[in-house]
């Protein structure tokens, strides 16, 4: 391994924002106290800033920064872990749902869990995106739907409990399957239950929720994406449980009767959509149960406001995926952002990003909890980063848009139904914008980073007419060949203007950490570990990674050395190289 000349990429637009009228101030949101040495949740406080008060790694050390230790799991896969660290401890999932604990300080190994799935296919792949840990315990999510505890000490599982199971088809149509244009499809779509969000732990309760629930057919390879109208998938889930026992407490299921909505012609913020209300509605009636094979996976880490009592969280796309003859109406509350009492899982208010949504617009990067000051008053307010391409900024106690930022990635014929034939490129595509990986929030700049992807998408629609002259309507997608990825500062101080942004070689995927030695941390596919000046984006300091660096780094001290550690195991659905390492990297002795 060596340190290239430049992290890779070219400047899109550098530099700070002429001078504006201020319409927001941010502050920080209140959060209990953390150890400043820990990395104790998925998104370091229970806002999920992402930010760190430590500071001995700055902008004007970290071009000193060198590996300090490196641990292989010998789990060659996926791997989009975020560590967390308490007590000099570091607690790591695996692909496939190991979890293995390391000396924080040496990289060495104190203890393996090795996860015995028990669906006989996976729904989601292997990827598992973090543990929680509270109370001498490490709890994870499964990739066969289950929530397992762990002793912290020693890896002994204390139980093992089912979160939700999937009963149903997974299996299409005889006569698409016999379509030549989709040869190379699977015969069986990707429904099922899985579990690759980090759980997260409060007040006694341990909340997490499942993915794989939005129907489609995958090929082999790659981003393309295949969905067929009719009865498969389930509603998504959002659950809690007690953290001593297991026990379950209470569930939310995404999808529910009533969820055609008011039939909304357009987005919440006024996009138009391109949608037959008229054939919707005479549709309702058919389709008066679609809601109960409805989708809405969560992919992501909720968020909590202590104070509210709110547990917010997104949900990904209605199923069928992208065919909706079967599925007329708003499709509620699939593509939201959701605020839950989480102490009773009853909704408090939900905002729907894309009603009927046709592209695969999960809301999927984690939400952001933070204040701001509009005409003079705070309001406690949580930012979501779409796949759509704008960061969302809600006052959090009613679900209220505040505003949207700037578009940070190009934009085109967004919410164009897909069409026959050619089909119609669309951007962002089905990948996003803003994917599962998780933004970051510095409260002393006002600044929110998002790392995201240009990957625009042609999505093109179907018919197949059967031997009895019944007709089959499909939709798929193909890949372009544009493929770049966007670092971006966004001024929430500015109503999101954007301050800075980077180009870079590659989509991004895998997200970002801020600190208040003023440092943004970010890594990519090829393998390259970066570190950018927050306040102006100029790359500041690099590192080659043997495979793609597309986890969430995080940062945290033992002995008064502080540490910057990642997981280096690349991303197969994005073609990265794949590993199975975790680096830390540390200032010289």
């Amino acid at each position: 391994m060596s340190t290239p000349p430049i992290f890779p990429g070219r400047w899109l637009r550098r530099g700070l924002l002429p001078g504006a009228l201020l319409l927001a101030a941010v502050l920080p949101a209140r959060a209990p106290a953390q150890s400043a040495g820990a990395w104790p949740l998925h998104g370091y406080d229970l806002g999920g800033q992402r930010y760190s008060p430590l500071t001995a790694i700055n902008t004007t050390t970290v071009s000193r920064l060198l590996p300090k230790w490196t641990w292989h799991s010998g789990v060659t896969a996926t791997f989009q872990a975020t560590p967390i660290v308490t007590d000099g401890v570091m607690y790591v999932s695996l692909p496939f749902s190991g979890v293995a604990a390391l000396n924080a300080a040496t990289g060495r190994e104190l203890w393996r869990y090795k996860h015995e799935s028990r669906a006989s296919k996976l729904c989601c792949g292997p990827a598992n995106r973090g543990v929680a840990v509270s109370n001498g315990r490490v709890y994870v999510g499964t990739v066969d739907g289950r929530l397992v505890a762990l002793d912290a000490r020693t890896g002994t599982k204390v139980w093992d409990i089912v979160v939700a199971e999937y009963e149903g088809s997974t299996e299409a149509t005889s006569q698409l399957r016999s379509d030549d244009s989709l040869s190379q499809v699977g015969k069986t779509g990707s429904t099922g239950v899985g579990i690759s969000a980090a759980p997260i732990v409060y007040d006694g309760k341990v909340f997490v929720g499942i993915a794989g629930v939005g129907y489609g057919l995958h090929p082999d390879k790659g981003l393309a994406v295949v969905g067929l109208s009719g009865q498969y998938g389930r509603p998504g889930l959002m659950a809690a449980f007690d953290a001593k026992t297991g026990r379950p407490l209470w569930k939310f299921n995404v999808t529910g009767p009533g969820w055609e909505g008011t039939f909304r012609s357009s987005t919440p913020d006024g996009v138009a959509m391109q949608r037959d209300i008229a054939r919707e509605h005479a549709d309702s009636a058919a389709y008066a149960d679609a809601w109960r094979y409805g989708g809405g996976s969560i992919y992501s880490s909720p968020v909590i406001d202590a104070v509210r009592h709110l547990l917010i969280f997104g949900t990904g796309n209605p199923s069928p995926q992208m065919a909706d003859a079967s599925r007329p109406g708003d499709n509620l509350y699939t593509s939201s952002l959701v605020a839950l009492d989480l102490r009773t899982g009853k909704m408090v208010w939900h905002y729907q990003q894309v009603p009927h949504d046709r592209w695969g617009y999960d809301v999927a990067s984690s939400p952001v909890l933070l204040d701001v000051m509009r005409e003079g008053k705070r309001i406690p307010a949580v930012a979501q980063a779409s796949k759509t391409g704008w960061v969302f900024v809600h006052d959090r106690r009613d679900g209220a848009l505040l505003f949207k930022s700037d578009a940070f990635v190009p934009q085109r014929n967004l919410f164009t139904p897909p069409l026959p034939g050619e089909g119609v490129v669309i951007a962002p595509g089905i990948a996003g914008g803003a994917n599962w990986s998780p933004s970051a929030y510095d409260p002393r700049q006002h600044l929110f980073f998002v790392g995201a992807l240009h990957l625009p998408t042609r999505y093109i629609a179907h018919e197949v007419r059967g031997p009895d002259s019944s007709v089959t309507q499909y939709a798929s997608t193909q890949n372009t060949d544009e493929a770049w990825g966007t670092l971006t500062a966004l001024d929430l101080a500015n109503s999101g203007r954007l301050k800075w942004q980077v180009k870079t070689e590659e989509p991004l995927i895998g997200g970002v950490l801020a600190t208040a030695g003023g440092l943004v941390f970010s890594g990519a596919g090829k393998g390259v570990f970066g570190a950018f000046d927050g306040a102006t984006g100029r790359p500041l300091w690099t590192y080659q990674c043997d495979a793609g660096v597309n986890a969430p780094p995080v940062t945290y001290a033992i002995g008064g050395k502080q540490f910057v550690a990642v997981a280096a195991g690349g991303n197969a659905l994005f073609g990265f190289k794949q590993g199975d390492m975790v680096v830390a990297f540390g200032l010289p002795e």
